[in-house]
């Protein structure tokens, strides 16, 4: 039976980015996109902001309070506890801003704000 079938035509695999540079044309759009393997969503990279900001602190990040994309990469604003006390309404917190790259590495931080933790922001 097999010999009777028609034959099927073979699939020629595309080229690669990496190809078609050498060959002389501009990479697709796709390359681009790999470029970001690094950090592929919000989650990820508030994950990245806080792990790598614990890793040069030494302390361990409360939350991540605000995340932005921006044309380089994310910033990202992580609470930290600098000092803990009883209540802990009475801990010292502070807030860094963080500059993330497009790849999730930590290229800037910065300590923006320190206040109680039993502080309540006021309209200015």
């Amino acid at each position: 039976m097999a010999a009777s079938e028609p034959a099927r035509p073979r699939r020629v695999p595309s080229r690669t980015a990496d190809e078609g540079e050498q060959q002389g044309r501009q990479p697709s759009r796709r390359a681009g996109a790999r470029k970001r393997a690094g950090v592929r969503n919000a989650a990820s990279a508030m994950q990245s902001a806080a792990e790598q900001l614990a890793q040069l602190l030494g302390r361990t990040p409360d939350s991540v309070s605000s995340l932005k994309p921006t044309d380089d990469g994310w910033v990202a604003q992580v609470e930290v506890v600098e000092l803990e006390r009883i209540p802990d309404t009475t801990s010292v917190m502070a807030s860094y801003k963080v500059a993330l790259d497009e790849d999730g590495e930590l290229i800037s931080y910065e300590r923006t704000r320190r206040y109680t933790r039993g502080m309540i922001d006021r309209p200015t």
